[in-house]
């Protein structure tokens, strides 16, 4: 399915494909300026919903691919991470159809900004004590369980999903904040990937829309990618809540207000 845009809208959402993919790259949130971006423009929900994920994907696997560059992942290591995630991620797209999402509406601006005061108050959050990569595969069981609960999630609603999988990694495996993040960017791949599979079966993708999204997504991923690499935790603590409290209030306002 396409929708005709003109050309303003078109270098619009250039823009903010940019400035999504730099924000995703670094700590996860994009969508939070994608999807609305896509609905100003006349994009019916589910068909923005599709063509942000076909975007997203390009984001996610630019980003990923550059901490794996930089060795900040081994992707060996996390292969019960990818199976749950993928198994997850097709769970939460069946769920979204059958579940009433409204409690999960009102709760999750809650969840999202106790995470953000639990990285602000907390000096063990973000890392900042952990200097050392794991050396083998860590827990599989902590893999399994992490996997399918945040790809279920992300295939269900997945506002946060990329600080979910950030402070949850450090929490669970000891990773340092870039590893962390690599590992974020990795996982959000796969589900992001799963989700699209899903919507473009029920022809809920503008293709043409998506790709240019996704080149400007590609950009952005690679400029994060790279910033957060050379500046760390100084740089990327401080973005981390403020996009954090900045999703919680968007979910909070839909919510409540």
């Amino acid at each position: 399915m396409e929708f005709l845009l003109d050309p303003s809208h078109w270098a619009f959402l250039a823009v903010i494909g940019l400035v999504a993919g730099f924000i995703d790259a670094v700590v996860g949130g994009g969508g939070l300026l994608s999807i609305p971006a896509l609905l100003t423009m006349g994009i019916p929900p589910h068909l923005a919903l599709g063509t942000n994920k076909l975007a997203a994907c390009f984001g996610s696997l630019t980003a990923g691919y550059t901490y794996y560059k930089q060795q900040l992942i081994k992707l060996r290591f996390w292969r019960t991470a990818f199976i749950t995630t993928f198994i997850g991620a097709v769970l939460g797209s069946i769920l979204v159809y059958l579940i009433d999402a409204a409690w999960l509406e009102k709760i999750l601006p809650l969840v999202i900004i106790s995470i953000a005061f639990y990285t602000l108050l907390s000096p063990k959050a973000m890392g900042d004590n952990i200097s050392v990569a794991p050396t083998q595969s860590p827990c599989k069981t902590k893999q399994a369980a992490q996997g399918t609960l945040l790809g279920c999630y992300d295939g269900f609603a997945g506002p946060g999903i990329g600080a979910f999988w950030t402070v949850s990694s450090i929490r669970l495996h000891k990773l340092p904040l870039l590893n962390s993040c690599a590992l974020a960017r990795v996982m959000t791949f796969v589900s992001n990937v799963t989700a699209l599979i899903i919507f473009a079966l029920l022809g809920e993708v503008d293709w043409i829309l998506g790709l240019w999204m996704g080149v400007c997504m590609m950009a952005g991923s690679f400029i994060g990618a790279k910033s957060a690499i050379r500046f760390g935790i100084p740089f990327v603590k401080p973005l981390f809540i403020i996009v954090v409290l900045a999703i919680a209030a968007n979910l909070a306002w839909t919510a409540w207000l």
